[in-house]
């Protein structure tokens, strides 16, 4: 199912609009989250205010967003949207403000611990309305379902997602990401490629059409990063990085087939016992599991190398190999890390790492392979290499 529920307003100034596209959903006085960063350095969060206040909508507000969400915050919001009389959330920020914003609107209506949909002890059935003004393209929780955050008590980093929370609009104004710093922009090149992938490594048949939308997304994010990385004010090529994040997590590459999802499993592990950045942590894992699963079934991950990386090579495992190389040397020339000693991880915990991960996804997890603990433990020791 594809459930395209999201207003997307994309261009220049469109953060001025926030006013008018709360009024049309009837968000009438929403909880303004955002982080502790750019959003308010760059003026934007002053810029937001203003407009709330000139058509003299009443808001309250959540602050100090951290990356890797985590749970404290969620409550810390719950309570100021039930103390203030909260009817909607508004996002301003990236993936870390949207999945906390998400999380408050799912609590907001039900009577229990809002982590019950986390575990898995309830399911969202509804929640209030979400707005977004996006800063940083990465995680595509602008026009998605799901939201990631993290327990404190264990270190549980889990997901959840209903087409209830997808937010009602999403405001996009490239111009918003110039000031990334290099390594934030790779990191969220990396995350928004690896949603991408997490849908294309399947084992459903005859799904051409959805194959090709994401391979033509890794195609264009791969030919236009280096142009942002040497351009950071290169506005064509933000706003075709910021579009594919959005399009690789919206459900359009998804169409008809069954998705995988271990790597992101291995990977919130990672960031929730080392806690580093997302995306960076994906440029480790997603090669390792790769190496690993070209063991096992190098079908897919051939057809990847071809398409995607231009390979011409015959050989299946050879193609397969060849083409994970490539993705190692993009990843690196953008300055992501490809091992957890460039991550700074020089002993990390395999055997911890295996455990929690099998703790939290099930004993075997995955599609493209099945992961148990054993093979699990066994990525992890290909990423430390």
């Amino acid at each position: 199912m594809f459930f395209p529920a999201t207003k997307y307003v994309f261009g220049r100034g469109v953060e001025n609009k926030v006013a008018e596209e709360l009024d049309a959903f009837g968000m009438k006085k929403p909880l303004v989250v955002y982080g502790k960063g750019s959003v308010i350095k760059s003026g934007l969060l002053d810029r937001v205010r203003k407009s709330l206040d000139n058509a003299g909508i009443r808001y309250a507000e959540l602050g100090g967003v951290q990356p890797n969400p985590v749970d404290s915050k969620v409550y810390e919001g719950i309570e100021i949207a039930k103390r203030e009389g909260i009817d909607s959330v508004l996002a301003v920020g990236g993936g870390s403000s949207i999945d906390t914003a998400k999380a408050i609107a799912a609590a907001i209506p039900y009577d229990g611990d809002f982590w019950d949909f986390f575990c898995g002890k309830s399911k969202v059935k509804k929640a209030l309305p979400v707005g977004v003004v996006l800063t940083i393209p990465a995680a595509g929780s602008e026009g998605s379902g799901n939201t990631v955050i993290t327990k404190l008590d264990g270190l549980h980093k889990l997901g959840m997602g209903s087409d209830v929370l997808r937010p009602k609009f999403a405001l996009m104004n490239p111009e918003l990401t110039f000031t990334l710093p290099p390594y934030q922009t790779a990191a969220g090149i990396t995350d928004m490629m690896a949603h991408i992938m997490e849908r294309y490594f399947s084992n459903t048949p005859e799904v051409e059409i959805t194959d090709r939308i994401a391979e033509g997304l890794l195609k264009a994010i791969i030919t236009e990063a280096p142009k942002i990385i040497a351009e950071p004010e290169n506005y064509d090529a933000r706003a075709n990085i910021m579009w594919s994040g959005t399009l690789a997590h919206n459900g359009v590459c998804s169409g008809g087939r069954e998705e995988d999802w271990a790597t992101h499993g291995l990977e919130h592990e990672l960031s929730a016992v080392y806690d580093v950045t997302h995306g960076a942590g994906l440029a480790v894992m997603f090669p390792a599991w790769m190496t690993y699963a070209l063991q096992e079934n190098p079908g897919k991950l051939a057809q990847f190398a071809r398409r995607v990386f231009d390979i011409d090579e015959d050989d299946d495992y050879k193609a397969a190999d060849e083409g994970i190389e490539k993705l190692k040397k993009f990843l690196s020339s953008i300055g992501m890390p490809v091992s957890m000693k460039e991550l700074g991880i020089e002993n990390p915990d395999v055997k911890l790492l295996a455990e929690k991960v099998t703790e939290n996804k099930g004993e075997v997890f995955g599609n493209y392979i099945r992961i148990n603990r054993d093979i699990a433990e066994k990525i992890y020791c290909i990423a430390a290499q």
